[in-house]
C-alpha cells in the first residue's frame, strides 16, 4: 500500500506534469562484495584482493512518470565523501539531465537537511519539488534495490587492482540495467509504491 503522503505526492506530480525522481546514495570500496560463487566439487573458491581500502561515493536516481512508466536511471559518481555542497552539485547535474518538472523523493540524510541545500532548492522551485521518504523505511526507495543489484552481480567477488577499475564495472552495470527496462521497472515494483501489474501493462502500451 502506498502511504498516503507519497500518493499524494505521485498524484500532484501528475497533476502538474511532472515525474517522480527518487535519489538515493552509496559508497564503493576496492574490496568486492562477497556473494556465493560456483567452483569444482570439493574446490574451495578463494578471493583475492588487495586489502585496499579506497571509496568511491555514488548518487543513484530512478525517474519514472507518476503511473510508474517510462523509468530511467541516472548515476553520477565521485572520490569526494558526499556532502551538502556535493549534493547541491548533483542537483544542478539532474537539471541539465532531466526534461521538464521533477517530484524528487529521498531520505533524511543531513546534507540533504542542510542550510546550502535548502538554500539551493529554494532557488530551483521553478522545476523542483522535494518530499521527504518517511524515517525508517528505505525500501520504499527503488534505488535501493539498483545498489543491490550492482553489488550483487556486477561487483560481486571482483577483485580490483584501482578504485578506477570499480568505477568502470560500475559504470558497466549501470549501462547494463539502463538497457533493460523490465529490471527498472523490477525496482519500482520492488520497493511497493507501485503495482507490478500495472508497470507491466504501462510497459505494453509503450510498444
Amino acid at each position: 500500500m502506498v502511504p498516503g503522503r507519497l500518493a499524494r505526492d505521485k498524484k500532484g506530480a501528475q497533476e502538474h506534469g511532472a515525474r517522480l525522481a527518487f535519489l538515493d546514495e552509496s559508497g564503493f570500496s576496492e574490496r568486492p562484495p562477497v556473494r556465493t560463487t560456483w567452483s569444482p566439487k570439493g574446490v574451495t573458491p578463494v578471493i583475492r584482493h588487495h586489502f585496499n581500502w579506497k571509496r568511491i561515493n555514488a548518487f543513484g536516481v530512478i525517474t519514472c512518470n507518476p503511473d510508474g512508466s517510462d523509468p530511467d536511471l541516472l548515476l553520477s559518481w565521485q572520490k569526494e565523501s558526499i556532502d551538502a555542497e556535493s549534493v547541491a552539485r548533483f542537483l544542478t547535474e539532474l537539471k541539465k539531465q532531466t526534461e521538464g518538472p521533477l517530484v524528487l523523493l529521498w531520505d533524511g540524510l543531513p546534507a540533504h537537511r542542510s542550510k546550502v541545500v535548502k538554500v539551493h532548492i529554494n532557488a530551483e522551485q521553478d522545476w523542483l519539488t522535494v518530499r521527504r521518504l518517511p524515517a525508517y523505511a528505505p525500501e520504499l526507495n527503488p534505488v535501493e534495490g539498483l545498489w543491490s543489484a550492482l553489488k550483487g552481480k556486477d561487483l560481486a567477488n571482483f577483485c580490483s587492482d584501482t578504485i578506477e577499475q570499480v568505477a568502470d564495472r560500475l559504470d558497466q552495470g549501470v549501462d547494463r540495467i539502463r538497457s533493460d527496462e523490465s529490471i527498472l521497472r523490477g525496482f519500482l515494483a520492488g520497493s511497493t509504491l507501485f503495482d507490478r501489474n500495472t508497470l507491466v501493462t504501462n510497459s505494453h502500451e509503450g510498444l
